[in-house]
């Protein structure tokens, strides 16, 4: 047979395995998306049947991540690739380790929920945490988003937001700090919650996490631990 044409196949067949890789992890980044929704709106209507259903697909994740992780590992085994597509199967087994830990926290979330509802104990509208969650949902996206179009345009705007995301954190808290000091009956409700916010806090840690993959894998740059400002700088100039 022609080298032309075996190389031909090759190609194809690499490129058919790179993109199941990708839908893989997009397919795995709608269901995280999914669980956090899940899980957020359980916490906050009293929803157990929401919080069961979060518990039960947090196995579906974690399958997922060994799934994709195997399938980059077998890849850069057999095919031995460089450049952008070393870099993509390198970014991808980081990013969905970040999703897999999202999609814990979503578990945490609906199984303080169901303890709630074990105790008995009657919840009120959490509307403390409501910005926060959007906040939260919105950089998840937008860093699942820079993944799918492999573009860095979107990210300084999605990482400026975790500055935000802290001060919210940071606002709640005292509050129920104030408000297990001024009433007792509190302490259980403001735990509760502050765990709650915490988690959401965490999420939106694991969306920077995403976006700085995404950063390597397009400009192969590693940005981790640089300040925001710098993280800015980085990408612009690499455009």
């Amino acid at each position: 047979m022609d080298n032309s044409i075996i190389n031909q196949h090759i190609s194809r067949q690499f490129n058919k395995e790179m993109e199941d890789i990708r839908n893989k992890v997009l397919t795995m980044g709608g269901l995280v998306e999914q669980q956090v929704d899940l899980a957020t709106n359980a916490f906050m209507s009293y929803d157990m049947e929401s919080a069961e259903k979060v518990i039960q697909q947090d196995q579906l994740i974690n399958a997922l991540e060994k799934d994709i992780d195997h399938e980059c590992t077998e890849i850069m085994a057999k095919r031995q690739p460089a450049a952008f597509d070393l870099r993509m199967l390198i970014a991808t087994i980081k990013i969905i380790t970040d999703l897999e830990r999202i999609g814990d926290e979503a578990a945490r979330i609906a199984k303080m929920t169901m303890r709630i509802e074990a105790a008995d104990y009657y919840q009120d509208k959490y509307y403390e945490i409501e910005h926060l969650l959007e906040m939260v949902k919105e950089m998840l996206n937008g860093a699942l988003d820079a993944y799918a179009r492999t573009d860095t345009e979107e990210v300084i705007a999605i990482t400026a937001q975790d500055h935000k995301v802290d001060r919210e954190y940071t606002s709640i808290t005292r509050q129920l700090i104030t408000q297990m000091m001024e009433d007792p009956r509190n302490i259980t409700r403001a735990l509760d919650m502050l765990w709650t916010a915490r988690a959401l806090e965490r999420i939106g840690d694991h969306s920077c996490n995403v976006c700085e993959h995404v950063i390597y894998m397009v400009q192969g740059k590693d940005v981790r631990h640089l300040t925001h400002e710098e993280l800015e700088k980085t990408v612009n100039e690499g455009r």
